[in-house]
């Protein structure tokens, strides 16, 4: 038996880079994972392993939150969860937040900054609930995402150094490394773990 064996998980932006590599971790420990996203080519490609459905969302419209909850019977991990009276939420953050000020990261790093303070606010507001809230905070991971940023550099190579030598083990988080602690946040064996802002960074922010 995995160690989601019985959950049911939604999660967004899953079509690549962490959310996919969540998505396939999540299904192999036995959760039935609802995998959505606004890329619909790339999230069709999901719905050929077992245990995960894919669902196109546009997570920024109300009418399509709306309709998509009440299609969905129970949400074990992530969202709406006031009603069964228990649930466990997963944020997205990043190092690059209140954790670590980065160059040429303000917008990004406020808006991350915001998600961890929002993920202790949800944590204590509905712990009474039975509900945990905790957010992952990686430092740079191989995605798809950065790879892009890296290529529309003038000198890519000197990007990808660049990127390369601030991390002192010397390389990139694979995705899924990152997929792995969301496994561990979605399981019971974090039952006692909540408001927590989770660094994975590889001693990036030390």
């Amino acid at each position: 038996m995995g160690r989601l064996e019985g959950k049911v998980i939604v999660l967004t932006a899953a079509a690549q880079g962490i959310g996919r590599a969540s998505a396939l971790a999540f299904a192999k420990e036995g959760a039935k994972v609802i995998a959505t996203d606004i890329n619909e080519s790339k999230l069709q490609e999901l719905e050929n392993y077992p245990g995960i459905q894919t669902r196109v969302l546009d997570v920024t419209k109300k009418k399509q939150i709306d309709q998509f909850a009440s299609e969905v019977e129970r949400i074990d991990v992530l969202f709406n969860m006031l009603a069964q009276k228990s649930g466990n939420i997963i944020n997205m953050s990043s190092v690059a937040s209140s954790i670590k000020g980065v160059e040429n990261r303000c917008v990004y790093s406020a808006t991350k900054a915001a998600v961890i303070g929002l993920t202790k606010s949800v944590a204590a507001d509905f712990i009474q609930q039975g509900i945990r809230c905790n957010c992952v905070c990686p430092g740079t991971v191989d995605t798809p995402s950065l790879q892009e940023r890296i290529q529309a550099r003038d000198d890519p190579k000197e990007a990808l150094q660049a990127f390369l030598n601030r991390q002192k083990t010397g390389r990139f988080a694979s995705a899924e490394e990152v997929a792995l602690l969301c496994v561990y946040l979605a399981s019971d064996e974090s039952a006692y773990v909540t408001g927590n802002p989770v660094i994975i960074d590889g001693g990036w922010s030390l």
